[in-house]
């Protein structure tokens, strides 16, 4: 009697362990199964606007979104008292940007400085996700054209001279909740240069980020190099701005300072002429309003 006991204790035993063994085999193949049919997370919100100031970031306007955006400089802060510490003067530059999808959009722009016009696009390459993509990269393309009137002394002013064109590419990344950086290498095409020793390819680099301080502010900053002996007939100094970014709802509101006069690639990049030790800092802001057009479900 004790015998067969022991006997069917031992079976029922053996036969526990094998289901168990079983079920947990199970289990982990169906673990497997979820983990590689689930989407990796994509990382968002990794700037809150699509400049960083003067630089655009890897954000772009979602689909069916449109993003109008202001951009504006007053003068030197150098300039004393009488113009008000620059505020008698200022540039301006309004953007228009729809998202056609959410990983491409196109815009369009007006500078008061120079007249400019410009157009451009931005193409979403990839998106950082976590713990696989540790970037984002977007490829920013935008042709400017300067429309102010034909001089006596320039007379050749025509379409071809009057445009540059510039290329970017955006390499952002989200380290933590808080900081985000991008770095943007940059080649910039002018048709027309000052003089011969100028060269009409012009390479930039810049490095930028964002610090979040609170859940609707953050500190912004960016650099950007030009390397010598590429803009020789003018003296030409590297761009430096900082910005304070405060999201209000529909709109990111950006107060800045900067030693770039021009707001888009050809003049922040391959055109400032303002030192910072020199008391040439522009204080500026930006503005953007999204739009959605999206049908709501």
């Amino acid at each position: 009697m004790r015998r067969n006991l022991l006997t069917a204790t031992l079976c029922f035993f053996l036969f526990t362990v094998s289901s168990s063994a079983q079920d947990s085999a199970l289990l982990n193949m169906l673990n497997d199964s979820l983990s590689k049919d689930a989407k990796p997370e994509v990382v968002s919100g990794t700037f809150k606007a699509t400049q960083l100031i003067n630089t655009p970031t890897a954000e772009a306007p979602a689909k069916k979104t449109l993003q109008f955006l202001i951009m504006h400089r007053f003068g030197e802060l150098s300039d004393g008292a009488y113009e008000l510490f620059g505020l008698d003067n200022a540039e301006i530059r309004f953007g228009l940007d729809y998202g056609i999808a959410d990983f491409l959009s196109v815009g369009v722009g007006r500078s008061s400085l120079d007249k400019t016009c410009d157009a451009n696009f931005k193409l979403k390459l990839l998106r950082q996700t976590a713990g696989k993509i540790p970037v984002s990269v977007s490829l920013y393309e935008l042709m400017s054209y300067t429309s102010f009137p034909k001089k006596a002394d320039k007379p050749f002013l025509t379409s071809r001279f009057r445009t540059a064109y510039t290329s970017q590419l955006l390499i952002a990344s989200k380290l933590s909740r808080k900081l985000s950086l991008q770095l943007s290498p940059t080649l910039i095409h002018f048709n027309m240069v000052s003089t011969p020793k100028d060269k009409n390819d012009v390479f930039a680099l810049g490095l930028g980020g964002r610090m979040k301080i609170t859940n609707r502010m953050s500190i912004d900053a960016e650099y950007n190099v030009l390397p010598g002996n590429q803009v020789v007939s003018s003296k030409v100094y590297n761009s430096l701005s900082l910005g304070l970014d405060i999201e209000t709802g529909g709109h990111v509101f950006q107060l800045v300072f900067t030693n770039s006069r021009g707001m888009i690639g050809p003049y922040y990049l391959a055109k400032t002429s303002g030192q910072w030790s020199d008391g040439d800092i522009y204080f500026g802001f930006n503005i953007s309003r999204a739009f959605n057009f999206k049908r709501k479900e």
